[in-house]
């Protein structure tokens, strides 16, 4: 049976939320919206896109009083039930990064994908070799320790160390490209994954959204989809483990940091996944909690942006994530791989529930809708020029 969850904050009544909307008819096209006492408001015309939006010192005030249309009844939106909208992926122009090996369990599992050359058979096998080999608590060593590197010096002298080590105990987080802007789908689409892939998981994930100054202005959910076979084969192939049709989701909406939400909230956060089988009725729950990531998120943001690296249209991070689902589901020791149709719900009070169904890349819908399109339609529809 499927679980509900709520796909709104508990506290929608205090949530600044913005999103975007595909509307059809006359003003047919992309709209950033903001959520005032349940009501769905299109903003689009205070901001083209939610990039420019962000860009904005009164965003704020615009999410709270802006001028704008009344689109309907949020609830009924995020469940499918208004007629000509359909909710997306609530950022546009950033471009969408993501924090790798942030986790002390999901390092674990890097090294057994690495280790096992893309196979899952040789998985459960490796990981009691690991955790007996290393036999100390990588949840409570800092990264860049030094500490940390004594831990390395003993590893390499072991002929323990990996490259995905290096990323999680090391100074530098492994941040990168997880998908193009524009390419994200939002609460309640297909997610894909690539046909050559047999061993593959969702990643339950809080996003931060970022401006081109660095500011980190709200956050939302995401499922960076990831085919670990492929990426066991070798890290050169991240590209292709991570950058597949359908395989980011980002949503339902980004909530603003107010006096009720700060980056604090994020910290003491816990994000709950469940995969529900559509074929042979498999489920599979469990838990992150944000206080066990290595990596504060603002030393994240810091990494990912500044001096060094600039994002002109801002950008979405991906946190990472500490859930890497070892439950067998298809064969004994074969651990975890999606099936075709599988519900993948992402929860956390303050943020709502992300929920997407996997099919495979090739089958879903395929990406068109760039950023030339965005402007063109915009100057189309008479937004861009007045703004």
């Amino acid at each position: 049976m499927t679980q509900a969850f709520n796909p709104l904050p508990e506290d929608l009544q205090n949530a600044l939320l913005v999103g975007r909307v595909w509307r059809a008819g006359p003003q047919a096209g992309p709209s950033v919206v903001a959520v005032r006492r349940g009501r769905v408001i299109d903003i689009t015309r205070r901001a083209p896109t939610v990039s420019d939006l962000f860009e904005r010192d009164d965003v704020l005030a615009i999410v709270r009083s802006g001028e704008g249309e009344d689109l309907g009844d949020v609830t009924r939106l995020v469940g499918g039930g208004i007629d000509g909208l359909q909710l997306l992926a609530p950022c546009d122009l950033q471009a969408i990064k993501a924090a790798g090996v942030t986790f002390a369990v999901s390092l674990l599992e890097r090294v057994i994908e690495e280790q096992a050359k893309g196979d899952p058979g040789r998985a459960s096998a490796l990981r009691e070799q690991l955790q007996a080999s290393i036999g100390t608590n990588l949840a409570d060593m800092k990264p860049g320790s030094d500490a940390a590197m004594r831990l390395k010096d003993e590893l390499v002298g072991r002929g323990l160390w990996s490259q995905y080590m290096e990323v999680g105990i090391g100074p530098y987080a492994e941040v990168f490209t997880k998908s193009q802007p524009m390419s994200a789908v939002g609460h309640g689409a297909e997610v894909g994954l690539h046909p050559i892939s047999n061993w593959n998981n969702p990643e339950p994930e809080i996003v931060l959204a970022v401006n081109s100054r660095g500011q980190v202005l709200g956050a939302t959910l995401g499922n960076d989809v990831n085919l670990r076979d492929i990426e066991g084969r070798s890290a050169l192939l991240l590209g292709k483990a991570k950058d597949n049709n359908g395989s980011c989701a980002i949503g339902p909406f980004i909530r603003l940091f107010d006096n009720s939400f700060s980056m604090d909230t994020l910290r003491q956060a816990e994000v709950s996944m469940l995969i529900e089988g559509a074929d042979d009725g498999f489920t599979l729950d469990g838990v992150s909690h944000m206080r066990e990531i290595s990596r504060d998120p603002l030393d994240l943001v810091g990494q990912t942006c500044g001096a060094h690296h600039q994002y002109p249209d801002g950008f979405m991070l991906f946190l990472g994530t500490m859930f890497s689902p070892i439950k067998d589901r298809d064969a004994a020791g074969g651990g975890f791989t999606h099936h075709a149709g599988d519900r993948v719900s992402i929860s956390t009070p303050s943020l709502g529930t992300l929920v997407n169904t996997v099919q495979r890349s090739d089958e879903i819908e395929p990406w068109t809708f760039g950023v030339r399109a965005l402007y063109k339609n915009l100057a189309q529809r008479g937004i861009y020029q007045e703004n």
